[in-house]
């Protein structure tokens, strides 16, 4: 540990386990849906185009749309953690705001 770092206190720690285990868990939840919801829409287009001839694959649409929503989930719940705001992150902003 460095000496400029100081310990996070155990409430703190805890609440940021839970933020992040919370979002892991809500990205969880995105991913069943995407995948239930797509699915039905290619089950859908295999039985139109079996039945019809039509074979437009109108299902990439919104997979792709929502699957770059589902991709900045993702990397909300399992990409680097943010890094908190410092005191000392506070007083270099405010000295770069008052031209100091």
């Amino acid at each position: 540990m460095t000496a400029d770092r100081a310990p996070v206190p155990d409430d703190a720690l805890r609440a940021a386990a839970e933020r992040s285990l919370r979002r892991k868990h809500d990205f969880l939840q995105h991913l069943f849906s995407y995948l239930v919801v797509n699915g039905l829409f290619v089950t859908i287009w295999l039985i139109v185009g079996l039945t019809s001839g039509s074979w437009f694959p109108w299902p990439l649409f919104p997979m792709i749309g929502w699957g770059i929503g589902l991709a900045f989930h993702a990397w909300a719940a399992f990409g680097p953690p943010s890094r908190p705001i410092t005191d000392e992150d506070i007083d270099r902003e405010m000295r770069r705001l008052g031209g100091r």
